[in-house]
């Protein structure tokens, strides 16, 4: 399944300028900066955590399911830029 769009309206510019700073100093879009703050905020990553705790993967797999979860979203915000 495609990723789903959202489009964020009305958006201050001091909420636009801190936003842009954050990015600026975590090294990544913007994009990915807001993505960050509302899977924090509704914990999807602390989801994603708790699944792994119950996977019998070894190490070595662990390493690289994230590997290819780092490369996905690489590609994603590619191509949402």
């Amino acid at each position: 399944m495609p990723p789903s769009r959202i489009t964020i309206r009305n958006v201050d510019e001091d909420l636009y300028r801190r936003l842009r700073a954050i990015s600026a100093v975590k090294g990544e879009s913007l994009n990915a900066t807001v993505l960050r703050i509302l899977r924090d905020a509704v914990g999807a990553d602390a989801r994603r955590e708790r699944l792994l705790r119950y996977a019998t993967w070894t190490d070595e797999e662990l390493q690289e399911f994230n590997a290819v979860l780092r490369e996905i979203r690489v590609v994603d915000q590619k191509q949402w830029k």
